[in-house]
């Protein structure tokens, strides 16, 4: 039997969500350097340095890419931060998935909302490569978005049953 390995990365586009945060740490920031030099003016550049390099750090975890790997029916997601640090996500037997469908495919929105938590692993727009997939991750029932390239979708649907994957019509 012939191992199957699939690798793909995803990065995630900046959101509005972002955008603000990224304001909020600068604004914090500069509030910060403006305090410190009106209360305590001799401690200022340690305190403002400081501040800038725990921005640097907040500011660099916002640019997000997602890995896919998917080994022998195993799909294991990996988040990226700043191209530098990488924390496991989600990891699974594909064929334990419940269902696992385009984003817009309507016969399996009931199943879909039906699920209290939510994570998205795609870049963050939905589009014609978007699917859903409903697990147990951390004993939990979760609803995942990515976005699989279709060499990752075609080793994904080879693991799951005709009556788990849809894909898109």
């Amino acid at each position: 039997m012939t191992d199957i390995f699939k690798e793909q990365l995803v990065k995630r586009n900046p959101n509005t969500q972002d955008r603000l945060m990224k304001a909020a740490i600068i604004i914090g920031v500069a509030l910060i350097f403006l305090l410190t030099m009106q209360f305590a003016p001799m401690f200022a550049p340690i305190i403002s340095i400081a501040a800038g390099f725990g921005a640097y750090i907040f500011i660099g975890r916002l640019k997000r890419e997602y890995e896919y790997s998917f080994t022998n029916g195993e799909l294991d997601i990996d988040v990226i931060y700043n191209r530098s640090s990488r924390k496991r996500v989600f990891t699974g037997q594909v064929r334990n998935f419940e269902l696992m469908a385009h984003i817009d495919d309507t016969r399996h929105q009931n199943s879909f909302a039906s699920v209290a938590e939510s994570k998205d692993y795609s870049t963050g727009t939905p589009s014609e490569r978007s699917y859903v997939f409903i697990a147990n991750y951390d004993n939990k029932r979760q609803k995942i978005i990515i976005e699989p390239n279709n060499e990752m979708l075609e080793a994904i649907a080879k693991s799951l049953t005709r009556s788990k994957f849809y894909p898109k019509q």
